[in-house]
């Protein structure tokens, strides 16, 4: 059997998103142990680097072992106890990927929904709060990478805190490329992935957890049902202030792929991100508009870095990404659930943000209509 060279690809579906050669060669560096003492600096510093990204001074700051689902279902095992109830809002997949892993955690889930393709409702939020103090968990969407609606995560976050609720946010593909100020908007337990705007490889996934939602972690009655995702466990291994306790053995040569692109966007700085990002999207839509493809998202509510645009009838979906990917070896991606066959995802994200590829993108669709 011969070894596998992979096709060189122009990434712009939901994720992963094109990885910098920086990045590349950050991952190919020599193996050391992973509690080697010049890893553990590293470690100190990816720390410091993803409390930037996240705009929180939070202690536990950490990337959790394994892709952002994971880091979804750390964030819902360590919060929730059985018999708990948790509101969770839901206006597309990922929301309800939340309301399974509150049931699967022993959680009532107490679901507001939101149409597909709008943000979450606010109104709505404060309705039900009202209406049921036995409420600890409000659990939302920040970036719907399915529908690339953006919610108001700043609103949402001081809504739980006026109900003295505890919030989860799905960051993963928001962080790096939209606003999002963990401190200020006083979320507690945020969780993200590295192969969106960050252009890391896949597999990790950052989380921040508040001080608050850290007291509830370690006062908990019952045991975190994974025992590789309890951070009571997890945060002795990634606590600078005591001696480091041996939890798993830590992925390290991603860790340096992650440290690099951490610093990236510091370099870049986070607020030049989040304007690339809003740029690129003004000049996908510049370019898309003349082919006839709307975007299904109104203007104010659109996520810059997950575009969301319908198919028009010229097209046939699954041939249109076929040949994209065969002719010019680029990747959008499909609908999901509700707008699979109505729907492209088209990913500006991180690397993947260039004019060099949105003209690439273009010509390649313009070709078909000749």
């Amino acid at each position: 059997m011969p070894r596998f060279y992979p096709s060189v690809r122009t990434l712009m579906g939901p994720g992963p998103s094109d990885v910098h050669p920086r990045v590349l060669q950050a991952l190919s560096m020599p193996t050391i142990g992973h509690l080697d003492p010049e890893f553990v600096g590293l470690m100190d510093e990816i720390k410091s680097l993803l409390q930037y990204a996240f705009q929180t001074k939070n202690e536990l700051t950490i990337p959790v072992s394994a892709p952002g689902s994971a880091g979804m279902e750390t964030c819902f095992a360590n919060l929730i106890e059985p018999g708990e109830k948790v509101l969770v809002a839901i206006n597309g997949v990922f929301g309800n990927r939340m309301k399974e892993n509150v049931e699967r955690c022993g959680g009532i889930p107490i679901v507001v929904n939101s149409p597909w393709g709008k943000p979450i409702s606010p109104e709505s939020i404060e309705e039900e709060l009202k209406k049921d103090s036995e409420i600890k968990i409000l659990a939302f969407v920040h970036a719907e990478t399915s529908t690339g609606v953006l919610s108001d995560a700043k609103t949402l976050g001081l809504l739980a805190k006026k109900y003295d609720v505890l919030t989860i946010a799905d960051t993963v593909t928001s962080l790096g490329g939209s606003p999002l100020k963990v401190d200020e908007w006083q979320l507690d337990a945020v969780y993200s992935g590295t192969q969106k705007c960050l252009s890391c490889v896949p597999g990790l996934s950052p989380i921040t957890i508040s001080p608050k939602a850290v007291q509830k972690i370690k006062n908990r009655k019952t045991k975190v049902q994974s025992w590789f995702l309890d951070l009571n466990l997890v945060m002795g291994y990634w606590d600078s202030n005591n001696k480091r306790s041996y939890h798993h053995t830590a992925p390290v040569n991603s860790l340096y792929a992650l440290h690099e692109s951490l610093l990236m966007l510091k370099e870049e700085g986070l607020e030049n991100s989040w304007k690339r990002h809003a740029e690129m999207h003004e000049y996908l839509q510049s370019q898309l508009t003349p082919l006839g493809i709307e975007f299904l998202v109104d203007k104010e509510d659109r996520t810059p870095q997950l575009n969301a645009v319908s198919i028009p009838a010229q097209f046939d979906d699954a041939q249109t990404r076929a040949y994209l990917l065969k002719e010019y070896s680029l990747e959008i991606g499909a609908g999901l659930g509700d707008f699979a066959g109505r729907i492209w995802r088209i990913g500006l994200m991180g690397q993947s943000s260039t004019k060099k590829n949105i003209d690439l993108l273009e010509a390649g669709l313009r070709s078909l209509l000749v």
